[in-house]
Parts: structure tokens; C-alpha cells; sequence
């Protein structure tokens, strides 16, 4: 039997924990009959889990009869891609001979006598979106990693147009913290900023642990201490159950140095590399005199006053490194984290 875990990042496992609240808000809202929202946004720290839970979402709706599926790809043209996928959905072509709309523009082979000659792509999609609408269609679209890009920005003030025309288009778009932030801040994207952005946080520790107990038949204090080494982090989790399950008979705490180095390689080398100096200088000094209390650190940081630490405070927690759920303190949010950081040199 093939490993029900995986390390590959991008890939559904076939073994994971779905986030069932947060994803039946999404499918409840999108397939109201007169849905609140048309758009949601998916943030988390890497490996958090933001992508499998728009593939899932995506692979319900595909099954589903009126809805179509379509991902976009934020680092190429957006709309023009759209444009092609669309008019590749079954019976579009149809439909726009029904229509009478010349697409013909667009390399799509739609000439007709007499027909409506659209020459803008943002006209073109809207068109098809509109035979969508008449056919009692669905359409939703995916966007893995967003960045605050051309291409984004284009796109995204398109779809509001298309929204308020009452086009039957939903988006769900997954991103790190700072580009969604960047995104909803944008002054010509507004819209965004009252978006749903939904954070994802820890997995359920007792989901964690029955899940290990299942799947490779741990014992209950076995499962419970890989449940508490993950810290309820999704990419740790698949990290640790791969590993189990290649290495059936070894002891947990030998697996330890093969996990950090997948989880320092893969993810927070990255994650690192993204701080500025004096990110790296609070998380140091935490990790390396093994500080939790906020009064402390900002002692340790040279006397920090309040006002200054909390920019630094709320960045780092937003990014998802630090825990600040605890009145007075703060903790690493990530499994092993402290290690990697007494490790690293800036």
C-alpha cells in the first residue's frame, strides 16, 4: 500500500484532516440560492493547509451539476486565460452561436453573420458569463499563491464588475498573509477588503492524534506525543506520518532530525528568508534565552517600548510564527521553530 501521507507540497494526500467547518461555510454560502458572498480568501502560514482545502472545495463543486471549475494561474494573464477556459467549457460554443456573438477576435473560430462583434476580452467573458447565467450555470474560479501582481489586480477589478452585474462567478483565492494584505489594502480593489478571509489555523489536536492511531496503528501515547510535536501544523503532520510509515519500527525520536530537516529545507529556510532584521532579532532572542513572557522580550530586545514591539508583535503573529493567544506572552506557533531559528545566523 502506497504512503497515505506526503511531503510534496501542492498535493491532495490522500490521507488528511478536512477542515469541515470552514469548508461547509464556503459550499453553503456559494451554493445559496442568493449567496452574501462571492468571493472568499484562504491565508495561513505555508503548509498550512490553504490549498488542499480550495482543492476540496473545488473537487465538490466540479461533481456538481450546475457548477463549473476553472484555476488560474496569478503569474500569467489572467483574463485572457479565463477567457479561453471559459469558452472551453462544454456547450459554450454552442451557446455563443446561440447568442450570435463573434468571438471570432479571440482565435476561438466564432464568426457569425450578423453577430454581436466583441473586440475586449473583459466584454467577451462577460458575455459567455451571461450564457452562463441563462443556463443556469455556475462558475467557480481558483487561485493558488496570489500575489499582488498586474495580472492580480486586472483580473480582480474585472470579477468585481462581473459581480455586479450579478454574474454567476465565485472565487476562492489562497495567499500568505502579507500579499493578501497587500491586496486588500489596494485602493482600486476595495472590494477585497470586506471579502471573507478565512485564517487557518492549528488542526484539532484530538484529529491529529485518532488520525495517527487509525492510519498506522499508533498507540494512544504514541499518537498523542505526534500529535504534540505538530503542533497542529498541517505540513508537520504529513511530514511526521510519512515518516512512520517509512519507518515502521523506528522510535519516534529518532525520526526527530529526518522531520526538522524536511521542515528547515521545505519550509523555513523560506519563511527566514522573508523576515527583516528585526523579526529575526525578536524570534532570536526568544528562541536562544527561551523567553515567553512579552515583558521580557522586550527587555532582551534593549528595552523596546510597547508601542514600538506590538508592529513587531502583531507581524509575526499574523505571519503565523507567533502564538500571541496567551495574555502577557508569546509563543512559537510552529513545531521545532525555536530550534531552527538557534540555529540560524543573521
Amino acid at each position: 500500500m502506497p504512503n497515505p501521507f506526503t511531503i510534496t507540497f501542492g498535493k491532495k494526500p490522500k490521507q488528511y484532516i478536512e477542515r469541515i467547518i470552514q469548508t461547509k461555510e464556503i459550499i453553503d454560502t456559494f451554493t445559496d440560492e442568493e449567496p452574501s458572498n462571492q468571493v472568499y480568501m484562504l491565508t495561513g502560514v505555508r503548509g498550512s493547509g490553504k490549498t488542499v482545502m480550495m482543492t476540496s472545495i473545488s473537487n465538490y463543486l466540479s461533481k456538481e451539476k450546475d457548477w463549473y471549475c476553472i484555476d488560474l494561474n496569478p503569474g500569467r494573464d489572467m483574463l485572457s486565460s479565463l477567457a479561453a477556459k471559459l469558452y472551453a467549457l462544454p456547450n459554450m460554443k454552442k451557446l455563443a452561436l446561440k447568442a450570435k456573438l463573434d468571438l471570432s477576435a479571440f482565435g476561438f473560430g466564432i464568426s457569425i453573420e450578423e453577430g454581436y462583434l466583441i473586440t475586449d476580452v473583459e466584454d467577451a467573458i462577460a458575455r459567455m458569463l451571461e450564457q452562463l447565467r441563462k443556463s443556469k450555470k455556475r462558475l467557480l474560479i481558483t487561485i493558488d499563491e496570489v500575489i499582488a501582481n498586474d495580472y492580480v489586480k486586472v483580473f480582480t477589478k474585472s470579477f468585481q464588475s462581473f459581480v455586479r452585474t450579478e454574474s454567476p462567478i465565485f472565487l476562492i483565492m489562497t495567499g500568505l498573509y502579507e500579499n493578501i494584505y497587500e491586496l486588500q489594502n489596494d485602493k482600486g480593489l476595495t472590494f477585497l477588503y470586506r471579502a471573507p478571509k478565512i485564517v487557518l489555523s492549528a488542526l484539532n489536536f484530538t484529529a491529529v492524534r485518532d488520525t495517527y492511531k487509525k492510519v498506522l496503528k499508533k498507540s494512544d501515547d504514541d499518537a498523542r506525543e505526534m500529535a504534540s510535536i505538530c503542533k497542529g501544523y498541517s505540513y508537520a503532520f504529513q511530514i511526521l506520518g510519512y515518516l512512520c510509515y517509512e519507518e515502521k519500527d523506528k522510535p519516534i525520536e529518532e525520526l526527530i532530525p529526518r522531520f526538522d530537516q524536511i521542515l528547515n529545507e521545505y519550509v523555513y529556510s523560506k519563511m527566514w528568508s522573508e523576515l527583516s532584521g528585526k523579526d529575526k532579532k525578536i524570534v532570536s532572542i526568544m528562541a536562544r534565552q527561551n523567553l515567553t513572557k512579552i515583558k521580557d522580550i522586550r527587555k532582551a530586545c534593549g528595552n523596546m517600548s510597547p508601542n514600538e514591539f506590538s508592529v513587531y508583535r502583531d507581524r509575526l503573529t499574523k505571519k503565523g510564527l507567533l502564538d500571541g493567544s496567551t495574555y502577557g506572552e508569546l509563543n512559537f506557533a510552529l513545531p521545532r521553530f525555536d530550534e531552527f531559528v538557534k540555529d540560524q545566523y543573521f
